[in-house]
């Protein structure tokens, strides 16, 4: 199965949907479970409510009451009759069915039948990665994680020739048969799946692939997150979880961030053998997949994936690259010289200014500041925001063996988005709100689309978190008084970009290496590690010197195992949101609505006809330097400041 257009009982029965990553956090797919609803599974409760005031804990009520609750048996029973009906009345049957007279009525209700299928499925794969992700290490939530992912893996068994199938119909049946209003409505889907045409292989092979995958690529994906959740490191007396963890290299104190880096070091390069051997077996595992399926280039699956042309992300990645002299590398020079040296730590890159504020941001302050950045732009998109806080669709504490980062997951249309977040009071904690909370509103206004076009081409998706963090760091800065507090808030913007844009290529360019290396044989931890120091050091310049243990911090990055060559999606978001933004400053009239009409698009329209009204074409050469020159316009003004 080649990509998002396959039904969900692959995707989302794997946890699923992509993440969303902006360090030093880790953002991946899959949710947590804060009311399991069993007495023998019991989340881990959370630290007492500190200076961030009480955090929310979500309700995945609207789901089910808990892993026992009966309606989860009853739902995987009634999916599993549904796939086996289905196959029944369909298989061997679309070629001549959609030729018939009443051809298109026809295969219309077969994509209904398969549709509402797709939606019980997202809502069982959805549930059981939310639990997971909310205690990944819990024996209990594993195998519940684990049976549903067998149970919908098995189901889906029965749905896979009917994509294979639809794609072996005449065009020109197709086509006639999609004159019918009922069938015209599944256009966008019908027209996606073709595309996937060139690159499927016998049904046999087809189920293979996917019945192999749970002992193979979902195996060692789950592998990665107990693993990554189960890792402690000594940071001084303390035994931590990655997340505080890496939480420290943000902190005021210049001794914590150098112990927590020297800590992740040190447990990274104990357990190197482990995540080697697990990003050689799963790039081997996409390198075998793609043979079979006759992508060319080692990111082509993703670019597919994504709806874009890879010469788009080929210029994308060739304008970041060219930009990091006047980017990253005078930025960090710039920190450098306000930290009174010439060069900054790698463990100093992303410490707080000296100059900025230390107070901790309380929740509710919080909510306060993105719930109002949101109403000034739209009112509509503040009130979908809002529903995330009043109906509990928010998870915020950190507690021990919930997934590290944050995310949005947008389970499926027939229920809501679910965001999970280890919110600890820092001024990037809001900028992470307001980014899954972008999210949030994309998937709850595309959701009208069905599950089979509600999902969006990561390209777009990421356009809608970053744009929601942009309006909130506008108001925050307009509303900021203090000389030094706007520098310093100007200064976190940037990093935030350069984290966004910059260190996404570099993790881009990373991933290329790898998986083009491991077509002549399995790579070293050490080999692994040259090449992560090769492109950091190309991206962060000569103001930030990359010290002993640093080789080994691409062991934690779960893009790299969840979603290989995902994190291009964030850099053309961001460079995307600059246009979009710099539109909204001159022409706000309307501007709103337009927005939120490209988000309830889903994934109805190619992201070019989308950025249309805009007047923006991301094929432009000049398109991409136009987003970055926002970037180094904001470190000219921070120049500017001394």
């Amino acid at each position: 199965m080649t990509s998002r257009s396959k039904t969900a009982l692959k995707k989302t029965a794997l946890a699923l949907k992509e993440p969303a990553l902006k360090e030093p956090t880790l953002r991946k797919p899959a949710t947590k479970q804060s009311a399991v609803k069993k007495s023998a599974v019991k989340a881990k409760p959370s630290k007492p409510a500190s200076k961030t005031g009480k955090l929310p804990e979500w309700n995945l009520a609207d789901l089910y009451s808990g892993i026992d609750a009966p309606e989860v048996a009853r739902d995987l029973a009634t999916m599993d009759a549904d796939c086996v009906a289905f196959e029944t009345d369909y298989k061997g049957k679309l070629a001549t069915g959609t030729a018939n007279e009443d051809g298109g009525k026809w295969l219309a209700e077969a994509v209904r039948r398969y549709e509402a299928i797709d939606d019980l499925a997202g809502r069982l794969g959805s549930y059981a990665g939310l639990v997971h992700a909310g205690d990944s290490v819990d024996p209990a939530i594993s195998k519940f994680y684990g049976d549903v992912s067998e149970r919908l893996t098995a189901a889906s068994t029965h749905l896979l020739f009917f994509a294979l199938e639809l794609n072996r119909v005449d065009d020109d049946i197709l086509n006639r048969a999609m004159q019918v209003a009922e069938l015209a409505h599944y256009r966008p889907w019908i027209e996606d799946l073709r595309k996937e045409k060139p690159y499927q292989l016998d049904d046999k092979l087809e189920q293979l692939f996917l019945e192999k995958a749970q002992t193979g690529y979902s195996a060692f994906n789950r592998l990665f997150d107990q693993t990554i959740s189960g890792l402690r490191f000594k940071v001084g007396a303390k035994e931590l979880a990655i997340e505080p963890t890496l939480n420290f290299l943000q902190d005021r104190d210049g001794a914590k961030r150098k112990a927590a880096a020297e800590a992740l070091a040190k447990t990274f390069k104990a357990n190197e053998r482990t995540f080697a051997l697990i990003t050689n077996t799963l790039a081997k595992d996409k390198d075998i997949s793609d043979r079979w399926r006759g992508f060319k280039d080692v990111a082509d699956s993703r670019h597919l994936n994504n709806r874009v042309e890879r010469e788009v992300v080929d210029a994308l990645v060739a304008s970041v690259r060219a930009a990091y002299p006047k980017l990253s590398h005078r930025y960090y020079a710039l920190k450098a010289k306000w930290f009174g040296k010439k060069r900054l730590a790698y463990w100093d890159r992303n410490a707080p200014l000296p100059f900025a504020a230390t107070d901790t941001i309380g929740w509710p302050d919080a909510r306060n500041m993105v719930l109002s950045a949101y109403r000034g732009f739209s009112p509509k998109m503040a009130d979908i925001a809002e529903r995330f806080f009043t109906d509990r669709w928010i998870d915020a504490p950190v507690r021990p063996g919930k997934a590290p980062g944050a995310f949005s997951h947008p389970t499926t249309p027939s229920a809501h988005p679910y965001v999970l977040m280890n919110y600890q009071g820092k001024p990037r904690d809001v900028m992470t709100l307001a980014h899954e909370l972008g999210h949030g509103v994309h998937q709850v206004l595309a959701a009208k689309n069905g599950a089979l076009m509600a999902p969006t081409p990561l390209t777009l998706a990421e356009t809608a978190s970053v744009f929601g963090e942009m309006l909130t760091f506008r108001r925050l800065l307009a509303q900021t008084k203090s000389a030094k507090q706007r520098q310093a808030l100007l200064a976190g913007k940037v990093e935030d970009m350069i984290n966004t844009v910059v260190r996404q290529i570099a993790f881009y360019s990373f991933e290329r290496a790898v998986h083009t290396e491991r077509k002549n044989g399995e790579l070293t931890a050490t080999r692994l590690g040259e090449l992560w120091l090769s492109v950091q050091g190309e991206s962060l310049g000569p103001a930030i010197e990359i010290k002993a243990g640093y080789e080994n911090y691409w062991m934690y990055i779960p893009h790299f195992i969840h979603s290989p060559f995902y994190v291009y999606a964030y850099a053309f978001g961001d460079c995307l949101v600059n246009s979009l933004y710099a539109v909204y400053e001159n022409a706000a009239e309307g501007f709103a609505e337009r927005y939120l009409d490209m988000l309830a698009a889903g994934g109805t329209k190619h992201y070019s006809e989308l950025l249309r009204p805009f007047g923006l074409d991301a094929k432009d050469p000049k398109f991409w330097d136009g987003g970055l020159s926002v970037i180094a316009g904001m470190i000219d003004e921070l120049e500017a400041m001394g």
